[in-house]
């Protein structure tokens, strides 16, 4: 049976990250193992797809201290600009790195090519080892260690195991983690769209009667779209041929960014919110995903997991004597605990407040953005989030 320090379930973006992360903090001391099902291939893996994330100014800083950001930098778009405002109404507030005095509010990336730099990193590192294509398929612990049984019937076993494996996780099925979930009745589509204008690193989150439209800044003056919609609006959206869907997409977001011109491949996910209230048991741990999954207005799903993951990293680093001890873990649960739940609560509010066309609630949110574009006390809360300022 094949001994390691950590073994971590699932190499999308947390668990390789976490992987790089554990190896740059203990000076390649752990052994780690990465359970991955599916290889990396910007055609077929589903966590480094044809997505958009938007990485914060937090978590670039982030990445930066684990050695990891001056390779994604070359595949990232800078934005300087954001601009938030509510479709038919004077609501409107804007941020940008001037005023911040940042080089960048923060980066998009695109996760198939991530997931290309990260897959050589790891396949570079002597001490993490790849198992790819596996899966997780039975767990048993006992005192010091914990036995993963894998999809192939192979035995291997660690101090600690990291679910990183996704919403749906085997791992957290397996230890009987409960999860709570609320579904937002929104679905998300995505697609990269070009533009006539140029985008000049501006993105945009533009409120409208049927959920939020967000347009992040891409490589070739192209935007990633998320367009937050009703199911039944979502699948009359999704079979419209090219030109009457940029049309819809015009009529929702308007003209900031002159005509739209070309859409891409579309796809679609249900918007819910799943989360673990405990994220760690015994010799045992969940970060990204499986630890919570949020609505995408605000952008704050991924910077919160990269929290997740750098906070545990430095835990783990820290008792490294022993990497699943008790203390670690419960210190690391601690130092996660209100960031989640303000994390959390936030973005529901959010969906809430400016998904719903209420005149009462319109009315609110008019106010709020108004107020938050000209009194710097009222937006520095949001633009700390924002920045992924957060103490963790």
């Amino acid at each position: 049976m094949k001994q390691f320090d950590v073994v971590i379930a699932g190499g999308a973006m947390a668990g390789a990250t976490l992987a790089l992360a554990l190896n740059k903090l203990s000076d390649e001391k752990l052994s780690i193992a990465v359970v991955e099902p599916f290889v990396v291939d910007h055609q077929a893996h589903p966590g480094f797809d044809s997505r958009s994330i938007a990485l914060s100014y937090g978590t670039v800083k982030i990445l930066e201290k684990l050695g990891l950001w001056a390779s994604v930098s070359s595949v990232a778009t800078a934005i300087q600009h954001i601009h938030v405002s509510d479709r038919s109404h004077a609501g409107m507030t804007n941020i940008t790195s001037e005023e911040l005095q940042v080089d960048a509010l923060g980066y998009v990336v695109e996760l198939a090519h991530v997931g290309q730099i990260y897959q050589q990193k790891m396949q570079q590192a002597d001490n993490i080892t790849l198992l790819c294509p596996n899966s997780v398929k039975r767990v048993e612990r006992d005192q010091d260690n914990v036995t993963i049984q894998l999809d192939d019937d192979s035995l291997i076993q660690a101090r600690l195991l990291v679910a990183a494996d996704g919403a749906i996780s085997t791992c957290c099925e397996q230890i009987g983690l409960a999860l709570t979930e609320h579904d937002f009745e929104q679905v998300a589509v995505i697609a990269n769209i070009s533009v006539s204008e140029r985008h000049q690193g501006r993105a945009f989150e533009r409120f409208t009667a049927n959920g939020p439209v967000a347009l992040l800044p891409m490589s070739d003056n192209r935007m990633s779209l998320v367009w937050c919609l009703p199911p039944e609006d979502a699948q009359h959206i999704l079979h419209l041929d090219d030109e009457h869907f940029l049309e819809s997409l015009q009529q929702a977001f308007g003209w900031r960014l002159g005509k739209l011109t070309k859409v891409g491949q579309r796809a679609s996910y249900p918007l819910l919110l799943r989360y673990r209230e405990q994220n760690t048991s015994h010799r045992f741990a969940i970060v990204g995903n499986a630890a919570q999954t949020l609505h995408p207005i605000a952008g704050q799903g991924f910077n919160l997991g990269i929290r997740d993951v750098a906070s545990l990293a430095e835990e783990v680093v820290t008792h490294i004597d022993d990497p699943g001890q008790f203390k670690g873990l419960m210190q690391f649960s601690q130092r996660r605990d209100s960031d989640r739940k303000t994390t959390v609560a936030l973005t529901s509010s959010l969906v809430h407040l400016f998904s719903n066309d209420a005149l009462t609630l319109r009315i609110g949110r008019n106010l709020g953005l108004m107020a938050m574009e000209n009194c710097s006390p009222l937006k520095t809360p949001l633009l700390r989030r924002t920045l992924g300022l957060v103490e963790r």
